[in-house]
């Protein structure tokens, strides 16, 4: 099968690059090919009462299929230059700008209308955050909710299915390099094509290093960030949440001047778990609908890791102790914050005893005997800052699931059009490891798109 362009991976990135290309050249051949299910198809077996926790599934549904690892994320649009990315270092800030704003006009065009969009400008909380030593970092960010941001994914899909050939299930085993251009192997047939976008999302990591590794593409290691998602009354943070709904909050450490940071900030949303290359880890989600709230908001408390000479493998690092604590939990571990300040492991009748209802079923135990004493050191003194300005994010009562780990792909070289040293193969996304988010891995595939469509 000869196709003009190829689509590898069907996250935020390759949707908008597919959906830019039909709508800009709509004579062109398109394929996108998603090791994934379908989205309508998409469905964790978790359902809290006959299986309460990962199974850790051949294709985790919450990780991979159409929609990426973002489809049943809070559906965070994130529109800045400030975090999410280096989008901006390629293409300047006005551009990145500017995509990331057609992205969210695209995405109120097939289902996100009315959904609120939030800002940092002119908050009074910037000035209480630096004068309790934290940095509110600047951001427009549009809440889709879980439950919208389906409802998008689903119109696109509508939308791109007869314009666009999609195979759902079908791994790409191999990419090679052919005369007029790319050939990609699955495991039964094989499919040509004069461009082709690598999209591949962090879930993609080990198959993107292994590309760059057989096409001498050069890479160099990306950051790793480590942690614990918090979980507490939502009524401790809506001062902050009921006008900023996302606040990126960052914090230098007294005693390693670590960079500490809040991440995926849900109001009245949910734990839940992630499973990355068999290893379960924890993030968060929340819904518009206000009938699927809960009374607690979690967000993830993360710290950055960068390593130097000789050690490159970030990734394997956090993958390291995210298998420390399923070895320890069986899963993820969750923790009182009282608990490990004292020195001792949490059980289930003291987290029953607790203020703070857990929305997701974990192993009790104690977080000390699996995160390096350095991040946990940065974690606990951030929790201490954070209640300056949110008071009671420091009970004893919070619970602190762990770990989270957020994977970086190692950064591929690209030049400023997103395309390797070989001509016509573009890499982006998270799988690029240019962008960290759902608005610049959007925005790139839309940028890509555009300039395969002026060729």
């Amino acid at each position: 099968m000869k196709y003009d362009v190829i689509i590898v991976g069907a996250g935020p990135g390759g949707i908008f690059a597919a959906y830019e290309l039909s709508e800009k050249r709509p004579e062109l051949k398109i394929a996108v090919f998603e090791a994934g299910h379908a989205l309508e198809k998409r469905k964790c077996p978790i359902d809290g009462d006959k299986i309460r926790t990962c199974i850790r599934c051949k294709s985790c549904s919450i990780m991979s299929g159409f929609g990426g690892a973002g489809a049943f994320s809070d559906g965070k649009y994130n529109i800045t230059n400030d975090f999410g990315g280096t989008l901006h270092e390629y293409l300047g800030k006005q551009k990145a700008t500017e995509l990331m704003k057609y992205v969210d006009s695209i995405n109120m065009a097939h289902g996100g209308e009315g959904t609120k969009l939030y800002s940092t400008a002119g908050t009074k909380f910037a000035k209480i955050c630096l004068q309790n030593k934290l940095t509110l970092l600047n951001a427009s960010v549009r809440h889709l909710g879980t439950d919208v941001n389906y409802v998008v994914l689903k119109n696109l899909y509508e939308k791109l299915k007869d314009r666009v050939t999609f195979y759902f299930d079908t791994p790409v085993e191999k990419l090679s390099v052919s005369e007029n251009g790319y050939t990609v192997y699955t495991s039964t047939e094989t499919y040509e094509c004069s461009k082709c976008i690598l999209s591949v999302g962090r879930v993609g990591s080990k198959w993107m290093q292994k590309v760059c590794e057989e096409l001498e593409i050069p890479t160099k290691s990306n950051r790793v960030d480590i942690g614990v998602r918090v979980e507490l009354p939502a009524v401790i943070f809506s001062h902050l949440t009921d006008e900023l709904y996302e606040s990126k909050i960052v914090y230098r450490t007294e005693k390693f001047e670590d960079r500490v940071r809040t991440f995926c900030m849900n109001p009245y949303g949910a734990v839940v778990n992630e499973n990355t290359n068999g290893i379960v880890t924890v993030n968060g989600h929340s819904y518009e609908d206000p009938a699927k709230h809960t009374d607690n908001t979690n967000f993830a408390l993360l710290v950055a890791k960068h390593f130097s000479e000789p050690f490159k493998d970030s990734n394997g690092y956090g993958e390291s102790i995210a298998r420390l604590s399923n070895m320890l939990g069986g899963g993820v571990i969750v923790q009182r914050f009282g608990d490990l300040v004292r020195g001792r492991r949490s059980t289930v009748s003291r987290i029953e005893e607790g203020l703070v209802r857990p929305t997701l079923a974990a192993t009790p135990g104690d977080l000390s005997l699996v995160l390096p004493k350095r991040i946990l050191d940065g974690i606990i003194e951030m929790i201490y800052a954070l209640d300056k300005i949110a008071p009671g994010t420091a009970n004893d009562d919070t619970l602190l699931y762990g770990v989270e780990v957020k994977f970086y792909n190692m950064e591929v070289a690209v030049d400023e059009n997103l395309e390797s040293r070989y001509k016509g193969l573009y890499v982006i996304g998270d799988g690029s490891g240019v962008t960290h988010s759902l608005s610049h891995a959007s925005a790139s595939g839309v940028y890509v798109a555009r300039k395969i469509a002026e060729q």
